[in-house]
């Protein structure tokens, strides 16, 4: 029976999952991420415990056709990542030195792209291979797949949809250390910045006000209650987000857009707002791309990483 690993590794956990190669998962597990010494501990921890798991399963090696890891930073096509965030590292041949560990062909990426991955090949994109997928959380991530494959770029930063700038006249900064980008309107902790804005230009109404610190979920919450002002909010984030993406499309043609993260959850009543202003701006070309929501939730950077060996 042949099988692979995908690896999603972050910054306070890593999620392992055991495929078959028709994409069924027989097992999945995590292990800490040990940051310490500026991550040093990482590779040797996840080459153990997939040799565990693979014992466990009695899966004699030469079934084993690769392993896929999903990482949190910009990564070349050669497999090395030249500075993380939240693991400690700094330059470091991912590829090479995995493979030093655990024997097996490793491959790895983008954990954005490979959760990208994961939704075209068992989530929200299934049956498309040109897409584009957001994930709207603290920030903003996105990933671009042309062809089955995800655009990297020269420096592996392809696909950071949460930086185009949306509003030039922005004074405030983003955590990028730019003023004016997507994530500032279109995450969670965006949107809740564009709820303390309206509520704060009048006193209209609004079951808002009895939230003592706003989030991006008591605005969709109101919606469902037909309050005005958060349809407001929520009209003005689908603006941002919307107008943004009609110009990803114009570079990229997607077949379909796929929706993840956090506020996701708000469900289908979410994409009417993001829909509308796309098809205002969009190209004549992509107006019929489609929306979905993505699917596979925490499990898309294992499905994505395995999908990097079954290609």
């Amino acid at each position: 029976m042949k099988c692979c690993l995908g690896i999603d590794v972050g910054g306070t956990s890593v999620k392992m999952g055991l495929f078959r190669y028709d994409g069924n998962i027989l097992d999945k597990w995590e292990i800490t991420t040990r940051t310490q010494n500026q991550g040093e501990a990482i590779l040797g921890d996840i080459s153990k415990s997939i040799k565990e798991k693979v014992e466990e399963h009695k899966i004699p090696k030469e079934d084993i056709l690769g392993i896929g890891m999903g990482i949190p930073a910009p990564v070349t096509g050669d497999g090395i990542v030249y500075q993380t965030a939240n693991l400690g590292w700094g330059y470091k041949e991912v590829k090479r030195e995995m493979e030093e560990f655990i024997g097996y062909p490793v491959f790895v990426a983008n954990d954005a792209n490979v959760a990208a991955l994961g939704e075209m090949w068992l989530g929200g994109g299934r049956g498309h291979k040109n897409l584009v997928v957001v994930t709207l959380g603290t920030g903003v991530g996105g990933a671009i797949i042309v062809g089955g494959e995800c655009v990297v770029g020269s420096h592996g930063g392809a696909g950071e949809i949460g930086h185009i700038t949306v509003n030039y006249d922005e004074t405030e900064t983003c955590g990028c250390g730019r003023c004016g980008c997507l994530e500032q309107y279109a995450s969670a902790t965006g949107i809740a910045r564009l709820a303390r804005r309206r509520l704060k230009a009048d006193d209209t109404p609004s079951i808002l006000r009895e939230e003592k610190r706003v989030t991006a979920k008591d605005v969709f919450d109101a919606v469902k209650e037909g309050d005005p002002v958060a349809g407001e909010i929520a009209s003005e984030f689908g603006r941002y987000l919307g107008y943004a993406l009609a110009n990803v499309a114009a570079a990229c043609d997607p077949g379909v857009i796929v929706i993840g993260g956090g506020v996701s959850k708000a469900g289908p009543a979410l994409l009417g707002f993001i829909e509308r202003p796309f098809r205002e701006r969009a190209y004549i070309s992509n107006m019929n791309t489609a929306f979905a929501l993505a699917q596979l939730g925490n499990d898309a950077g294992i499905c994505g990483a395995a999908k990097l060996v079954l290609k």
